[in-house]
């Protein structure tokens, strides 16, 4: 059994924390102002704590106000979608989904044909930053671990190739003496391992001098110094199917290194139950990551 207050008096304080204000949220509940001022009363006494300061000609939100606006805001509209949901399943369904740059290019925008074939009643709203605290319905992160306090499923893990241009395959095979030309990438200000990771996988730790080389701060640099010939890379193969598939670059070893990084899908507690969110979830599961 639940314990909550009456859902009458978190609407109506929904509704004046909005507008601070007891006449305006009266206007718009349709209701008198001695309602609200009661219904806001009734819910303090059950929390125990102030929800409003009550200024000569207007209300201001205590801590625990504002707290509590925010949270009840989540949840009316998630009733909302939900309610909606179940009126018109087959409604168009907006997912708000926060994705990093280059997954969203380069692995789920050749895929969305397959997405609006699995489930032609979704459109997807593609963001590449929080800053505005919007709230997602699912967020795609590259990292190592599950999110704590989320539903978080790893998507796949990177799986790394060595590879450069056409031009360069010879010089390859003489690895120990290019070092100079290794291209890395950064990651949060800091080079990713994947040069140290691949080289031991292939023995040649001794040989090659990993901290050489250039560096760069997105992949979609890393890859066209590639192709242009500046140098040699290690980066995820999902990334570059199509230069792959094109034979802009070619792979110079048959060496393969899993992870440690890969692609998570994490989802708040109040998003999982919503259809929008189950049908984005089986998709992502059905469809090969290759």
């Amino acid at each position: 059994m639940r314990s909550l207050p009456a859902l009458t008096s978190l609407r109506v304080f929904e509704t004046t924390g909005k507008c601070l204000s007891f006449t305006q949220a009266a206007t718009q509940l349709h209701v008198t102002q001695s309602a609200v001022s009661r219904q806001i009363k009734q819910l303090e006494d059950y929390l125990g704590v102030a929800l409003f300061i009550r200024r000569h000609h207007h209300l201001e939100l205590t801590e625990s106000g504002k707290q509590l606006l925010a949270k009840l805001e989540q949840s009316f509209n998630l009733m909302e979608s939900a309610v909606q949901e179940l009126r018109d399943p087959k409604q168009r369904q907006k997912l708000a989904l926060l994705v990093p740059p280059t997954f969203a290019t380069r692995w789920l925008a050749p895929r969305l044909a397959s997405l609006h074939r699995h489930s032609p009643e979704l459109e997807l709203s593609i963001h590449n930053s929080d800053v505005d605290s919007k709230l997602f319905d699912c967020c795609i992160r590259f990292g190592r671990t599950a999110k704590p306090s989320h539903y978080s499923e790893l998507i796949m893990l990177e799986q790394h190739v060595a590879v450069c241009s056409p031009e360069l395959l010879e010089q390859a095979h003489d690895l120990e003496h290019a070092d100079g030309s290794l291209l890395h990438i950064l990651h949060k200000g800091e080079r990713l391992p994947v040069w140290q990771n691949w080289l031991q996988a292939a023995g040649l730790t001794d040989q090659v001098d990993a901290s050489r080389g250039m560096e760069f701060s997105t992949l979609d640099q890393v890859t066209n110094a590639a192709i242009n010939g500046a140098g040699f890379a290690i980066i995820d193969k999902h990334m570059i199917s199509r230069e792959l598939q094109s034979g802009a670059l070619v792979p110079f070893s048959e060496i393969e290194v899993s992870g440690p990084y890969g692609y998570w899908l994490d989802i708040n507690a109040e998003r999982q139950g919503l259809a929008k969110v189950i049908r984005f979830t089986q998709w992502l599961r059905e469809i090969s990551p290759d």
